[in-house]
């Protein structure tokens, strides 16, 4: 292994817990309905518990309802109990197959208790970021200490390493900043 296959695999692995931040965050709540919010909602179908996405078309009404469109007719009990029981706090509504999941507004606490939240999942992010960098530069001290790469080499490594860490830590920070004011939009 080479510092050039340490900092494309440390650079891989940083955009992935990217794209892992984005998909939290796009769970958490905002004032506006989205699909995605259902994401997390396992629905019993033949005595299994399966992703709501796989049981019926999740859409968007408008921008404060979510429809719910199970493919078979007699899941819609079923779908409306599991959204009814999650922890989203939404009250969905049968209109003949059709499920309409209106999104309440959210108060002031809820909204404060959102970007908590928000900022939590940015903080997790930033963690796995920092642990990706240790590991990349104990990998660069491995191959400086078995004669593979000269101290030179490994203080530039270490720099490059730390600028990928700090535009990671800053993408981070923009993403979560922008899920706050999403949040706090009213």
């Amino acid at each position: 292994m080479t510092i050039a296959d340490i900092h494309a695999s440390t650079e891989g692995k940083m955009k992935q817990s990217i794209s892992a931040l984005q998909n939290n965050l796009s769970r958490i709540r905002t004032g506006r309905a989205n699909p995605a919010l259902l994401d997390s909602i396992h629905v019993e179908y033949y005595g299994s518990q399966v992703p709501l996405s796989q049981v019926a078309n999740v859409a968007l009404l408008d921008a404060r309802t979510i429809s719910v469109q199970p493919w078979e007719k007699n899941m819609a009990a079923k779908i409306e109990k599991a959204i009814r029981e999650s922890d989203l706090g939404l009250n969905p509504a049968s209109m003949g197959d059709l499920i309409r999941v209106p999104m309440p507004p959210m108060s002031e606490e809820r909204r404060k208790e959102m970007t908590k939240l928000a900022r939590h999942e940015g903080e997790n992010a930033k963690v796995a970021t920092r642990n990706l960098r240790r590991d990349a530069n104990e990998a660069v001290k491995k191959l400086v200490k078995d004669k593979q790469a000269s101290e030179d080499e490994q203080k530039r490594a270490e720099a490059e390493i730390q600028k990928m860490t700090d535009r990671y830590i800053a993408e981070i920070d923009k993403l979560v900043a922008a899920k706050e004011a999403d949040i706090l939009a009213v």
